[in-house]
């Protein structure tokens, strides 16, 4: 791989994810240090990642390596998508309208409620009896 890569910073829920995208590479995408379909092994959590690149029509023209941590794996699947996003927006910033389009700059802030005293869940009241 070549030394000059682009960076991004992607979050979702709890997940953080640190991208590196390097230019000319084979489509490689390699996340802490696993092949990136091994680790996304969930159906469609691969394909997000990549989305932003087939948005923009250069799917497997780029070298990809991320260090994810936190949250579940669609969390870390879509913190990825962010931070390819940003990436791309680094090494060129005329692809801000089609990735602004696509939804893929967007963080995502839908985090879950606190759960509450007295209720079961954030919202769920146990159920009320009268006798």
């Amino acid at each position: 791989m070549s030394d000059r890569y682009f960076e991004g910073v992607g979050r979702r829920k709890t997940s953080t994810a640190r991208v590196r995208l390097f230019p000319g590479g084979n489509g490689q995408v390699t996340v802490n240090e696993k092949l990136g379909r091994e680790y996304f092994a969930r159906v469609g959590d691969y394909e997000a990642v990549t989305a932003p690149l087939r948005t923009i029509g250069q799917d497997g023209k780029f070298n990809i390596t991320v260090v994810v941590a936190g949250g579940g794996s669609t969390g870390q699947a879509e913190a990825t998508r962010q931070g390819v996003a940003r990436a791309l927006l680094r090494m060129n910033e005329d692809l801000r309208k089609p990735l602004r389009r696509g939804g893929y700059l967007t963080r995502d802030s839908r985090e879950k409620e606190r759960k509450k005293p007295g209720l079961k869940r954030a919202r769920k009241a146990p159920t009320y009896t009268k006798r």
